[in-house]
């Protein structure tokens, strides 16, 4: 094993004691390693192995989590840059994430329910996911500052014109029936939020955030193992437990990746006859790619589909567009 990268983090416990760890890059005929060892006062070691793999994404992916979760639990790095960020702490935050973070540490449990039976029902109505009328992250934060106004609600990070305009007279009306714990404008929240817990915060949101990306690594790993090995989009489905449409996604992102997901193409239209292919295919060509609903219906009719299963229809489709945007002349 050749070790391409070392570093030293240290910890100052209570009693004033340095701790040690350190965090390693090892290689070995094309497989990666990311070890922990944690040195004890005795010089005692223990290691614990974060990742080992072959691929370089993902093994940087957990060098950058595991980083994040020893420095979140105060331990500093000798080398600085172990993110590929600079290091969080109080004095160079924004007051944008200070403004997060207080405003979730801090949330009004009872608001937060009532702003998120708001956003049900808001959602219905529009006919929308819930997410795209306010994420959780700004519930938590409304929670907490308890906007009165729309001068007010417009202080929120990330609640912008096109919300203000579609729901802020709406939302009012729910936060209205509670007490503002704290006045605008919200100046003061820097000087209120504690350094040291913002600082935890602010590691625990990388951590997050490479712990998504070791997730979606992994994910694609096995999707494509499972493909290679022949599996249909209903096996597929049941192993990753996604939802159809995500899995779809998946793969229309993996083929634009340039990985190879004809083997699941064929095995996915055996059942579909060659004229009801090409029928597809001349309608991509006459009426665009971009949307399939046009395709559905210029292929099938708008009265047709009515009692057909629609979701096989669309994945065949959506499986005869990835080889038609392949063939297209200016594909790359």
């Amino acid at each position: 094993m050749q070790v391409v990268f070392l570093n030293t983090f240290e910890k100052v416990t209570e009693g004033h004691a340095a701790q040690q760890g350190q965090q390693s890059i090892g290689e070995y005929e094309g497989v990666w390693s990311v070890v922990w060892t944690e040195v004890s006062e005795t010089g005692s070691q223990e290691q614990s192995v974060w990742f080992e793999g072959g691929s370089w994404e993902e093994m940087l992916a957990a060098f950058r989590h595991g980083a994040a979760v020893k420095m979140g639990e105060g331990y500093s790095p000798i080398i600085d840059g172990a993110l590929d960020e600079r290091r969080a702490s109080a004095g160079s935050g924004s007051t944008y994430s200070m403004m997060q973070c207080f405003g979730e540490m801090n949330s009004n449990a009872a608001l937060f329910d009532a702003l998120r039976d708001w956003r049900r029902s808001r959602a219905v109505a529009d006919k929308k996911s819930a997410y795209l009328v306010a994420t959780n992250r700004i519930l938590w934060m409304i929670s907490a500052y308890v906007p009165h106004t729309l001068e007010e609600l417009e202080q929120i990070p990330g609640w912008g014109e096109a919300k203000q305009a579609n729901y802020g007279e709406d939302l009012l009306k729910v936060t209205n029936a509670f007490e503002q714990p704290r006045p605008f404008p919200l100046d003061w929240v820097a000087e209120a939020l504690d350094p040291k817990l913002y600082t935890q915060w602010l590691y625990k949101q990388k951590e997050n955030k490479y712990k998504s990306q070791m997730d979606r690594h992994r994910e694609k790993r096995q999707l494509l193992s499972a493909i290679s090995e022949g599996k249909s989009l209903e096996q597929l489905q049941a192993e990753l437990e996604l939802p159809r449409r995500d899995l779809m996604e998946r793969i229309e992102r993996l083929d634009t990746e340039g990985y190879d997901m004809e083997p699941l193409i064929k095995l996915e239209l055996e059942q579909m006859p060659e004229a009801e292919q090409q029928l597809v295919w001349d309608a991509l060509a006459t009426i665009g790619d971009k949307y399939l609903k046009p395709v559905l219906f210029n292929v099938y009719g708008e009265e047709s589909v009515q009692g057909k299963p629609l979701d096989m229809l669309y994945d065949r489709l959506r499986l005869i567009r990835l080889r038609y945007r392949r063939a297209r002349p200016d594909a790359v």
